[in-house]
């Protein structure tokens, strides 16, 4: 790359500062800020750097960070705010398609994908047309709307003929040519576009999320020449408008960075596997087990990011370690990872003889409580008794696991026994983030230092180490993270 170049990626929410850590981490990232679902950064990192990135969603070359729209009750005053999203300094948005370019290793001159309409509006052609007369369709982003789900998320893919041909004319008419332009004239039309859109709060009841996608796709195609292409675009213009503020970005990969190729069979979000175990304090020698493995998605993102550990997983259903079988084979792993039939509540493994223990607690179809609840400080006991003392253990609790685990603990403080499950416990333990203000040279070193003093809950041997609180879609869950201070049963 020629220099550095400023992005954005967007994250679940709860995971924004673990992808603020880890940028620092892999790419050497500095500027880094970050708001709800979105992480914003600068790197001169090449993109096969950028592409390993283990715990965003979506990655952007960022072309616009600007406060909200101001919100008016004239809606072509609002419009032509929106478009200057786009018709603003020209040669900003050259330069940074030519980082784009760069990324991707384009051949020629930026200017001959970035340029303005040489001409007034002529006759499209039949392909184009076709293109931006099709009826409008939305596209659901499931990752970008893990980040806010309660916005909607939008592909423009066009509007009546009749539209596009008054207000494209209008535009033209309206607007003339600077010199700076008109230096970008001259060149064939064969750059194409399409723009997604999300908008959501004050904007959002004067617009929908098509007419501002029709809005940006008019001023583009007016103001650069450029075609609007549904299917095979050779860029994507991402819009987010909102109450917070105004992003306008360029994916830099098709496929969202959370989708991996080595995952045959999906089960938890890869995105928090790997969040969970960048927690586990990973060392190479390391035995590391996942007592309810499922499908094997923790064992798999840890296995691919510390590779020099030795991983096991179990699980009592055979489907199950059939389906992390298949995942383990495809990602090239049947090396890395054994894999057990056996109950968390009886492991056939000798004490103390794993340095870390990490699983999502599956109690319940879609995170209900069953009366399996009941048996959550057996499990507990269970991976206690298999960790060495030192040792870490991170697990994945829904809300309601999230009730009983805290119960299990004050019950421990006040009498002692691991067995009383407290039902419908307040809530007190503190939900805390990852300080991603601190240097590191490792994505996992330097986590921040337990909040926990000497006084508070604990299970047998176990001390709370921090919880973070985590978004799985339709519900919310928590990171729960433990360390082991001496020997079972000797406290």
């Amino acid at each position: 790359m020629a220099g550095a170049g400023r992005y954005f990626c967007t994250a679940g929410r709860g995971l924004e500062p673990f992808v603020a850590r880890e940028v620092r981490a892999r790419l050497g990232a500095t500027e880094v800020d970050y708001v709800s679902g979105k992480v914003f950064f600068t790197t001169d990192a090449e993109l096969s750097d950028l592409k390993k990135l283990k715990s965003g969603e979506r990655l952007f070359l960022l072309l616009k960070k600007h406060a909200p729209l101001p919100v008016s009750r004239n809606k072509g005053k609002a419009l032509h705010e929106i478009k200057s999203l786009v018709i603003e300094e020209p040669r900003y948005w050259l330069d940074i398609i030519s980082i784009w370019k760069n990324l991707h290793g384009h051949k020629g001159e930026k200017d001959h994908v970035f340029q303005e309409n040489p001409l007034p509006l002529k006759r499209k052609s039949e392909e184009e047309v076709n293109l931006v007369t099709k009826r409008q369709k939305t596209e659901i982003h499931s990752e970008e709307c893990q980040a806010g789900a309660e916005e909607s998320c939008v592909v423009t893919e066009g509007m009546s003929d009749q539209d596009f041909q008054a207000e494209s004319k209008t535009s033209l008419e309206d607007t003339s040519k600077s010199s700076e332009e008109k230096a970008i004239d001259n060149e064939e039309h064969s750059f194409s576009f399409r723009v997604s859109c999300r908008c959501s709060g004050a904007i959002a009841k004067i617009f929908t999320s098509q007419e501002i996608g029709r809005a940006v796709g008019i001023a583009l195609m007016k103001q650069f020449g450029w075609r609007a292409d549904l299917r095979n675009p050779d860029l994507e213009i991402f819009v987010h408008l909102n109450d917070i503020h105004s992003v306008v970005g360029i994916p830099l990969f098709r496929l969202p960075l959370a989708n991996r190729e080595y995952i045959q069979t999906a089960g938890l979000r890869s995105t928090i596997a790997w969040a969970m175990a960048s927690l586990a304090e990973i060392s190479a020698g390391a035995f590391v087990l996942d007592p309810m493995c499922g499908l094997g998605t923790i064992l798999l993102e840890a296995a691919k990011e510390w590779p020099e550990a030795c991983y096991w997983g179990t699980d009592i259903s055979d489907s199950q370690l059939e389906g992390a079988y298949v995942n383990i084979r495809t990602a090239g792993l049947m090396d890395k990872i054994e894999l057990l039939k056996a109950s968390v509540k009886a492991l056939p493994l000798p004490s103390e003889s794993f340095d870390t223990v990490i699983s999502d607690i599956p109690f319940g179809k879609k995170f209900k409580i069953t009366k399996d609840i009941l048996f959550l400080p057996d499990i507990l006991q269970e991976m206690e008794r298999v960790l060495r003392v030192g040792g870490t253990i991170v697990l994945l609790l829904s809300q309601d696991l999230r009730k009983h685990m805290d119960g299990v603990m004050k019950r421990v403080e006040n009498d002692g026994s691991p067995k009383a499950v407290s039902d419908g416990a307040n809530e007190t333990t503190a939900v805390k983030a990852l300080n991603i203000d601190g240097n590191s040279s490792s994505v996992v070193n330097g986590v921040e230092e337990s909040f926990l003093s000497s006084g508070q809950m604990r299970f047998g041997s176990l001390v709370p180490d921090g919880i973070y609180g985590v978004s799985l879609g339709k519900t919310d869950a928590f990171i729960y993270k433990y360390k082991k201070i001496s020997t079972a049963g000797k406290q």
